[in-house]
């Protein structure tokens, strides 16, 4: 299992539960708001929309909540405008970094991500330096505990139309197609099926092992920046082996 998703799974279950809940609830209807005014407030007709609810509805985002985001967003109600930008870098080790963001000021967040990459051993690069490196696709994540046998599974999964079932350890993990992760959600879920996740992300095309303090460094580096207030998400290619992970994340 690559470091890089065990992290991310990790980086998953604290959101939902610690400090840094209301942080992500603001993330969450940004990309709500930002979803709906590019491609309309129809869940039928924007799939990027329906993904964006579907995550804050997983985060246990209020409905009333998510209505006034995608209101914002179609211009019904007043609201901040939000736009969509990418920063590319690399991090210690050579490790890629692709940063998602949704911002009000491209300045201020391309200071704050630039002096992120800096502060913590990194340096960020010209567009289009690191993203070639990254396949856009759909990720869902199952707990193994619970969780139909892996037979089970495949038959599932394939037939929906997922492209792969991966073990990572103590999860499930299955790639799909961006337009095809809601329907294998739901065949899934139809099948009374637990999903820990369930969302697109950019996935690495092959990865860059690191360990020991470079690792440190580097998960440093991806908490710093998901931290950042306009950053969505982080992508990396780091691979951490799993009892670094666990020493560095106790």
């Amino acid at each position: 299992m690559s470091g890089h998703s065990k992290w991310s799974s990790i980086k998953h279950k604290k959101a939902a539960t610690d400090q840094r809940r209301g942080k992500l609830f603001a993330k969450l209807l940004r990309a709500i708001e930002v979803a709906a005014r590019e491609g309309g407030g129809s869940f039928e007709s924007n799939a990027t929309l329906a993904s964006a609810v579907q995550k804050a509805r997983d985060f246990s985002v209020p409905v009333d909540t998510i209505e006034r985001a995608v209101k914002r967003g179609t211009g019904e109600i007043e609201g901040v405008r939000y736009e969509p930008a990418t920063y590319e870098g690399y991090g210690p080790g050579g490790v890629a970094v692709l940063v998602e963001t949704m911002t009000d000021n491209r300045n201020r967040t391309g200071q704050e991500v630039r002096h992120t990459f800096t502060r913590f051993g990194g340096n960020l690069g010209d567009p289009g330096s690191v993203a070639w490196q990254f396949e856009r696709k759909g990720v869902i994540l199952i707990d193994k505990e619970g969780a139909p046998g892996e037979d089970r599974l495949v038959e599932l999964v394939l037939e929906a139309g997922a492209d792969d079932l991966a073990d990572d350890g103590d999860q499930w993990r299955i790639a799909t197609e961006p337009n095809a992760l809601p329907e294998v959600r739901a065949a899934l879920q139809e099948a009374d099926v637990s999903l820990a996740s369930a969302e697109p992300s950019m996935v690495p095309q092959a990865t860059v092992r690191v360990e020991g303090g470079q690792a440190r460094q580097v998960l440093n580096l991806i908490e710093a920046l998901d931290d950042l207030e306009d950053v969505q998400a982080v992508h990396s290619n780091f691979d951490v082996p799993d009892e670094v992970l666990a020493e560095i994340t106790g």
